[in-house]
């Protein structure tokens, strides 16, 4: 289920506005504003925004599939619980298999856990690098000719 930066929106008609205030601006010709920056700027912001929402997408994805993965790994291992239930060490077994179950709950839950923050990351670290940009872009803006 692989997607691509195309089937998410980075598609022509999503930055097509920013053609058609490009086309409306050089209409009027601004004296001292350069509209293909402004637009191709804004444009890379958009790519940007779209980037970190496709980290998150994947992030969120792959987050339900391992959960629905755990899900069906402790769903086996209880039906093989309860068919282990009437040997006659049972008690020993099930005093066994509930510590192990704590221990894989809690495996469990920081694997996940970890998947989040790591998907949170590489959404934000999409958009704070965009920011970088922008700020050195504007520090240029504002230097004297």
């Amino acid at each position: 289920m692989e997607t691509s930066k195309q089937s998410i929106g980075t598609d022509y008609t999503s930055t097509q506005w920013l053609d058609d205030i490009k086309k409306l601006t050089e209409k009027f010709q601004l004296p001292g504003v350069d509209v293909a920056a402004l637009v191709d700027w804004q444009r890379k912001d958009m790519e940007t925004l779209v980037e970190a929402n496709r980290q998150t997408y994947e992030g969120v994805r792959a987050l339900i599939e391992r959960r629905n993965e755990i899900l069906q790994e402790t769903l086996a291992q209880f039906q093989a619980a309860i068919k282990d239930a009437t040997s006659s060490d049972a008690i020993a077994k099930q005093a066994e298999a509930g510590k192990q179950g704590v221990q894989q709950v809690i495996a469990n839950i920081r694997e996940l856990a970890e998947m989040e923050a790591q998907s949170r990351n590489n959404a934000w670290k999409v958009v704070q690098e965009r920011m970088q940009e922008n700020l050195a872009n504007l520090q240029k803006l504002l230097q004297p000719k």
